[in-house]
This record gives C-alpha cells, sequence and structure tokens, in this order.
C-alpha cells in the first residue's frame, strides 16, 4: 500500500522535477526536451505503480469487511473508499485529457515510432493552457485541483494536504524569484512552455494526486483492520529526504526497522559513528561534503550503517550501504550593469543561489578587478582593471565556479552643439538672430548611460567661439565655460554669410567615485553657418 511518506523513488523524482524546471528557464535545448520527456514518462510509471497499489488497497478493505460479516460500519467505510477511487479517477481522467491535447494540437500529434511530432513547441502550449485573456484551460484545472483537495480531506480529517495548484506568490520556489513571484498558477507553469514540459506537469500532479489517495485509501484501510500485517523478515532502512544532495547543505533522513516493535530498542550506527534513536527511530543529520562532480554535476556517495536489535535468541545485527549523490551547488548570476562589464566602472552583479537558500552567504575573489561587498548576500560591485576578469564564487569555504568576463572600454560620448536652445545643422545653417547663446554638450552612449548610470557623466571642459567671415576674425573670441553662455558681443557683429567657430577645449568625464578623468574625442571644432 502507498504510506503516508513519499518513496525515495518519488522523491527523486520530485527533485528532478524541480531541478529541470528551473534549467528549463536558461535554454531550452534538445538534450534537455529528452530528460523531460524520460521525466514525464517516470513519473506516468510512477503512477500506474501506484493506481494498482491504491487498487489493492481498496480491494483488501472490501475483503476484510467481508470476512468481518459485513458490519454497516464497515460497508460505509468501503463505500467510502470507493467514492475516494472514484473521485481520483475522474481528475486522472481529465489531466489524461489535457495531455492528449497538448500532444495533438501543440505537439502536432506521434510519429510513427510513437514520439512527438514537435516537442519544442511553447505558443501552442501557452494558448491552449494560458489563451489570450487568461482564459485558458488552466485556469479551470487549477480550480478543479483544488477542489480534489478539499473533497478528500474530508475523507481523512487527520490529514495535512497542502494546493495542488498554487500560484507564485505560494510556490516556495518560484516566491523566491523576482521574476516568477507575480505569475498565476497557468503563467507559472504553462507560459513559455515546450510541450514535454507541459505533460510533465500534468503527469506530477497524477503522481501527486494518487499519493494522496493512497494515504486516505490507507487511513481508511486502518479503519477495518486491513492494514494488520504479519512481518517474517527483519531489514534494515533508511529512508533519506532525497538521494540527490546540494553541497553544503544538510543531508537528512531516518534510519529504522522495516518491522518493529515497542519492545524493540535498537542500537542504531551510520559510517561508524552512534545514531540518535527516538521511538525506534534513527534520526540521521549530517553536512553533505562534495567533491569530484561527474558531467551531470554528481558525486557519488555512500551510507554504510548496522541495525542491531534483541530477538528471543539473542542479539541480532542487520548491516545496509546505500548510496547517494550530491549535487554541485549552482547559482544565477543577476546584472543591473551588463552586458557587458566596463572598465574602471562599478559594475553592480547579483549572484543568488536558491537550492542553497538561507545557507547561501558566498564570498568573492577576482583576478582582473577589484570586488566590494554591499553588505547584502551575494551583491556585488565589480570594478575591473585589466581587459579580462574571472570571477570566483565560494560558499561555506567551497569554490562553486570561475565565471570569466571581458571587459569593454567606456565609449565616448558625442558632442553636440546648441543654439539658442536648439542643436545646430552645419549643412543647412541657422538664422542670424537665432544665435545668441552657444552650448555644446558631451552625450553619452545610450546603452552605456543605462547601465552604468553613476559612470556616464560627461561634459566639456569650455570652449572658444569666434566669428569669422572666410578666413578673416571679426572680432575678438569669446570663451565659455562648462555650460556655454552668451555671445551677445560678437552677436551685434553678425551677418548672413558669416560664421561661428567653436573650438571645444577638452572632454572631462566623473566617475562612481567622483573621480574626474580626461577623455579623448576625435573632433573638436565646429561652424555655424548664419544666413
Amino acid at each position: 500500500m502507498a504510506g503516508g511518506k513519499e518513496t525515495p523513488r518519488q522523491k527523486m523524482i520530485g527533485m528532478m522535477y524541480l531541478v529541470l524546471t528551473a534549467m528549463l528557464a536558461l535554454q531550452v535545448s534538445s538534450a534537455l526536451l529528452e530528460k523531460f520527456i524520460l521525466l514525464n514518462n517516470s513519473l506516468e510509471t510512477s503512477t500506474g505503480s501506484a493506481n494498482r497499489i491504491n487498487q489493492s488497497t481498496l480491494d483488501n478493505i472490501k475483503s476484510t469487511v467481508e470476512k468481518s460479516g459485513n458490519r454497516a460500519a464497515d460497508l460505509e467505510v468501503v463505500k467510502q473508499a470507493q467514492e475516494v477511487r472514484d473521485l481520483t479517477a475522474g481528475i486522472v481522467t481529465q489531466l489524461d485529457a489535457l495531455k492528449e491535447q497538448i500532444v495533438n494540437e501543440a505537439g502536432g500529434g506521434l510519429d510513427e515510432q510513437g514520439n512527438i511530432k514537435t516537442p519544442n513547441e511553447e505558443t501552442k502550449v501557452g494558448a491552449i493552457m494560458v489563451g489570450n485573456n487568461k482564459n485558458g484551460k488552466a485556469y479551470e484545472l487549477q480550480t478543479k485541483l483544488n477542489q480534489y483537495v478539499q473533497q478528500l480531506q474530508k475523507y481523512n480529517p487527520n490529514a495535512k494536504f497542502i494546493p495542488l495548484a498554487v500560484d507564485a506568490k505560494d510556490d516556495p520556489i518560484a516566491s523566491r524569484s523576482k521574476e516568477q513571484r507575480n505569475k498565476d498558477f497557468a503563467e507559472l507553469n504553462f507560459e513559455q512552455t515546450p510541450v514535454p514540459a507541459a505533460l510533465a506537469v500534468l503527469s506530477q500532479r497524477q503522481s501527486d494526486i494518487r499519493r494522496m489517495e493512497g494515504e486516505v485509501l490507507d487511513y481508511l484501510a486502518s479503519k477495518v483492520g486491513a492494514q494488520d500485517i504479519k512481518f517474517d523478515k527483519i531489514l534494515a532502512m533508511v529512508s533519506m529526504e532525497s538521494k540527490v544532495v546540494v553541497a553544503g547543505t544538510k543531508f537528512k533522513g531516518e534510519m529504522f526497522l522495516a518491522a518493529s516493535s515497542s519492545g524493540v530498542t535498537p542500537r542504531m550506527s551510520l559510517n561508524g559513528g552512534a545514531v540518535r534513536v527516538e521511538n525506534g527511530v534513527g534520526k540521521i543529520e549530517f553536512t553533505a561534503q562534495g567533491g569530484t562532480y561527474d558531467k551531470n554535476g554528481l558525486a557519488k556517495r555512500a551510507l554504510t550503517g548496522s541495525i542491531s536489535y534483541q530477538a528471543p535468541d539473542g542479539m541480532k545485527t542487520v548491516n545496509f550501504n546505500q548510496e547517494y549523490f550530491v549535487a554541485k551547488p549552482s547559482y544565477e548570476i543577476e546584472t543591473a550593469s551588463m552586458p557587458p562589464l566596463y572598465l574602471g566602472c562599478a559594475n553592480k552583479l547579483s549572484i543568488q543561489s536558491p537550492q542553497l537558500g538561507a545557507l547561501w552567504n558566498p564570498t568573492f575573489s577576482a583576478s582582473g578587478a577589484t570586488v566590494l561587498t554591499s553588505g547584502e548576500r551575494g551583491k556585488i560591485t565589480v570594478i575591473p582593471t585589466s581587459a579580462q576578469v574571472s570571477l570566483n564564487v565560494n560558499n561555506a569555504g567551497s569554490l562553486l565556479g570561475t565565471n570569466e568576463f571581458k571587459v569593454n572600454r567606456v565609449p565616448r560620448p558625442t558632442l553636440r552643439v546648441y543654439a539658442g536652445g536648439a542643436e545646430i545643422d552645419e549643412r543647412r545653417g541657422m538664422p542670424v538672430s537665432s544665435v545668441r547663446t552657444i552650448q555644446v554638450r558631451a552625450i553619452p552612449d545610450e546603452s552605456f548611460k543605462n547601465f552604468m548610470p553613476d559612470d556616464a557623466n560627461f561634459r566639456v571642459k569650455g570652449f572658444t567661439v569666434r566669428l569669422a567671415q572666410g578666413a578673416r576674425p571679426i572680432g575678438p573670441p569669446v570663451s565659455l565655460g562648462p555650460n556655454g553662455g552668451s555671445v551677445g558681443s560678437l552677436a551685434s557683429e553678425a551677418q548672413p554669410g558669416m560664421r561661428y567657430v567653436i573650438e571645444v577645449e577638452g572632454v572631462e568625464r566623473r566617475n562612481f567615485r567622483g573621480e574626474i578623468s580626461e577623455v579623448p574625442v576625435t573632433q573638436k571644432v565646429y561652424q555655424i553657418f548664419l544666413n
């Protein structure tokens, strides 16, 4: 029968589902699509197995009640168990219909080998499940899934089931992401989602439904004595929260005898050390250590231990050896100033690891740059000093990765001349009467300004204005500062056919520290032709 807790296989599948869903946000490759197909197949196999187990539980309930004389109270339990099966079959059938629709309408159906013809299709999946005005089928599905949980709860008041379909703000993983937290259930699970991933989402719900159905049926079975089992073997077991553990996080699990008794107080050891035992169950907790990871980012580890217990004919010891895997932690680089990194500028980066959660407390070092911390975990400022930067990311004394960045020089600004508040047109010229004030502005590159506002502060140092006719200067020149000013002394002598000659002294940039530096410019002389 299905127990109240997930099996290691179910938990492994659950973690695979979460990891692959996170990977989907980064890139959808053919290899990743194949992994979703494999995941979906595994989920469907697990769901089918759970369905057979649950049917067996119902059959045991009926058989036990019949052997007990079909008492009225027991027959009511049989009725309830059948209602649970019918209720579950209904929602599973609806999910199967949705999966079939997605395969046929979005995936183009199946080819002769039984493979989805267009597995990478995303738009049609969104049209079916999300819709144009949030009228897709996922919204109705969300209501039905959560109603199913509420109905199931009535058959087992002691169960603590959580909703099957929640919006991102109520999802423990998606709520941490500022890009995802405002999405509803439909958008979170089916927006920009290829066909195999959408199928895996629905299959995961079916797996959860069968698991919850099994818990309720087990509860009903206990009410009629259908759970009574005679053990003929003693096995040492380890129940792990997951066979894949992120390096630096806690490994948690329970170590126990498969057949136990209140009169048995076992002694347990793990990897040569004693294990704390509570109510016949060993409590395991230690920090998972990384090491040599394979191409999938997994390091293979093993648990070895023993459980000793007092039997009628003396002390017995059962040994065990079980493997698990430590996953290399991953992290994401969120940046407010890329792409790319700019030489000598304050490039702000946010590097976070949803996997490590509260254990994420990184330190950083760099080659070719200075790294400044902000006081907030994972948020740093990188100031490149060379054309290439290598940034090392460490957590809890362990190097998680090294990221290489190319560094660009600060793009030169564009100089623009304004007369009377309007930008000049050197080819068409300007009326004599409109040129009373002149200003030269240093305009930063738009992309650089957007990414690096604290480093995109340019200005001209000053400039000189001359009035000329042909090669002959008219009157003395006028020197103006960075903000420009009046050329009234020249304007009084200006006539059509003459021109103003503006010569820029130089350009300066103020960086994020307030430091001023000289900026080379290619053109320093501009002319305003008068008409």
